[in-house]
C-alpha cells in the first residue's frame, strides 16, 4: 500500500519538476514538457524500477485488452498456476496507473477548453479561415488513404487512423482522449506517440528553416491587414502565456482555479453518468460517450465569460496532460518500438503528416491562399497552438498568429469528434 501511495505521489509531483526544468533551461524548453514526460516515463518503465508480471499474467492482460485484472480472475489464475503471487502487486500498480490515466485526461479536457475564445479568434482570422477548412479536408483525405494502404499491415489500423486524425486536427490532448475512446493499449499508444514526436520533430525543423522560402515561392504573398493591431498585441500576450505556469498558486488565481477545477469535476461526472446509460450491447462505446459529452460541455462552458476569463485553466489542463503522459509512458514496453512492423508504422505516420501537407498546399494553390496563412494553419493543425508563435517568428510575420490560434483552437474542439467518427467509418472496411 505504501508503494502504491508513493507511486501516485510521484506521478503527480514529478511533472512539477519537469515544468521547473523547462522554465530554468532553454534546452528542456525547446524539447517541451510533454516530450520530457514521455522520455522520463519510458526510462522509468524500462530500467526495472517497477515490478514486471509473469508471462501468464501479461498474456491474460493482452487477451482481455485491459491494464489490470479483477481480484477473482487473478486469484483463480494463481491457483491454476497460470500466474504467481508477485502478480498481485503488479496488478495493483496496473490498476492505479489505469485510474490515473483515465481520470487525468477526463478532467483535463474541460480545463483546456474553458479559456478558448473561438468567437474572438474567428473575428480576426477570417482571411485564413478557408486555409483552416482546407487543412481539415487534407487531413481526413490523406489519413483515409493511408488506412487503405496499410490496413492489412498491422492490427486495428482503423484505430490508428482515428487517433492520427485526432492529433492532426487537434493535438496531444485529442490523441490521449482517443486512446480511451478507441480502447488502445498503453504499449501501442506510447509507440505511436513516440514515433509521432520523432517524425514531427523533423517537420518542425523544416517549418522554421526551409519552409517559409519554399512555400513563398509557390503560393501568393501575404497581404497585411489593417485595423486590429491592438487586439493582435492582446492575442500575442495570451499565446506567449500558454507555456507559462507561473502565478498559478497566487491566492486570487488559485481560488478561481479551484472553482474551474470543480466545474471540470462536475462536467466529468455528468459525462461519466451519461456513459452509464449505454446499453450492454454498445459497451465498447462507453468511453466515447463520456469523452464526447465532456468535450461538448467544455465547449459550452467556454461560451460563458465568467468561465472563459479564469486565468491559468489551460495550464492546469496541460499539467494533467503531463501527469497522463508520464504515467502512460511508464506502462509501456520500450522493446515494442523495435518490433516487427514498426517501419510500416513510421511510414504510415509520415504519410499522414507529409501527405496532408502536400494535399493542403495543392488546395491552397487552387484557392489562392497566401504562403504565410497556409504555413501557420498547417502548424496549428499538425502541432497545436503553442507552436504557432515559433513558426510566426520564422516567417517574421506576427499578423498570422491570430489565424494560427483560431485553427488550433478549432482543432482542439473538433479533434475528438473527427477522430472517433473517422475511425468507426473505416472500421467497416
Amino acid at each position: 500500500m505504501v508503494k502504491i501511495l508513493l507511486l501516485t505521489v510521484f506521478y503527480f509531483a514529478f511533472p512539477l519538476i519537469i515544468i521547473y526544468l523547462c522554465k530554468k533551461w532553454s534546452l528542456f524548453h525547446r524539447l517541451g514538457t510533454i516530450v520530457i514526460a514521455y522520455l522520463f516515463g519510458l526510462i522509468i518503465g524500462s530500467v526495472g524500477i517497477l515490478p514486471e508480471g509473469s508471462q501468464g499474467y501479461k498474456l491474460a492482460l493482452v487477451e482481455r485488452g485491459t491494464a489490470n485484472l479483477d481480484k477473482e480472475t487473478l486469484q483463480l489464475m494463481i491457483s491454476e498456476g497460470k500466474a504467481v503471487e508477485e502478480d498481485v502487486a503488479v496488478n495493483r500498480i496496473g490498476g492505479i496507473q489505469d485510474m490515473i490515466t483515465t481520470i487525468t485526461i477526463l478532467l483535463a479536457f474541460p480545463l483546456l477548453l474553458f479559456s478558448q475564445n473561438m468567437k474572438r479568434w474567428l473575428k480576426y482570422a477570417k482571411k485564413g479561415f478557408l486555409s483552416v477548412i482546407l487543412a481539415l479536408i487534407s487531413g481526413i483525405v490523406m489519413v483515409t488513404i493511408g488506412f487503405f494502404i496499410w490496413k492489412d499491415t498491422f492490427p486495428d489500423t482503423w484505430k490508428l487512423a482515428g487517433m492520427f486524425e485526432g492529433i492532426y486536427t487537434g493535438g496531444t490532448p485529442n490523441f490521449a482522449a482517443l486512446k480511451l475512446m478507441l480502447n488502445v493499449d498503453a504499449d501501442r499508444f506510447v509507440v505511436l506517440n513516440t514515433y509521432d514526436i520523432i517524425v514531427g520533430a523533423f517537420l518542425v525543423l523544416f517549418f522554421i528553416t526551409l519552409a517559409p522560402r519554399i512555400f513563398r515561392a509557390i503560393l501568393p504573398k501575404f497581404k497585411e491587414q489593417n485595423g486590429f493591431s491592438t487586439d493582435r498585441e492582446l492575442v500575442e500576450k495570451e499565446i506567449v502565456s500558454l507555456d507559462d505556469f507561473s502565478g498559478m498558486l497566487n491566492r486570487r488565481t488559485i481560488v478561481h482555479l479551484l472553482g474551474a477545477f470543480g466545474l471540470s469535476v462536475l462536467i466529468t461526472g455528468i459525462g461519466a453518468g451519461l456513459s452509464m446509460l449505454v446499453p450492454p450491447e454498445y459497451l465498447p462505446y462507453k468511453n466515447a460517450v463520456a469523452i464526447l459529452s465532456i468535450t461538448t460541455l467544455g465547449i459550452i462552458a467556454s461560451l460563458f465569460r465568467r468561465i472563459n476569463r479564469i486565468e491559468k485553466t489551460f495550464q492546469l489542463g496541460m499539467y494533467l496532460i503531463l501527469v497522463f503522459s508520464l504515467t502512460v509512458a511508464t506502462m509501456a514496453d520500450i522493446g515494442t518500438m523495435f518490433g516487427k512492423g514498426m517501419m510500416d508504422l513510421v511510414l504510415f505516420i509520415s504519410w499522414c503528416y507529409f501527405g496532408s501537407l502536400v494535399l493542403h498546399i495543392i488546395l491552397a494553390k487552387i484557392f489562392r491562399i497566401d504562403a504565410d496563412n497556409f504555413l501557420i494553419t498547417s502548424t496549428a493543425f499538425i502541432f497545436s497552438p503553442p507552436f504557432v508563435p515559433l513558426v510566426a517568428n520564422a516567417l517574421k510575420n506576427k499578423d498570422v498568429i491570430v489565424t494560427g490560434i483560431a485553427g488550433g483552437v478549432l482543432g482542439y474542439m473538433l479533434g475528438n469528434y473527427f477522430g472517433f467518427t473517422l475511425a468507426h467509418i473505416l472500421e467497416r472496411f
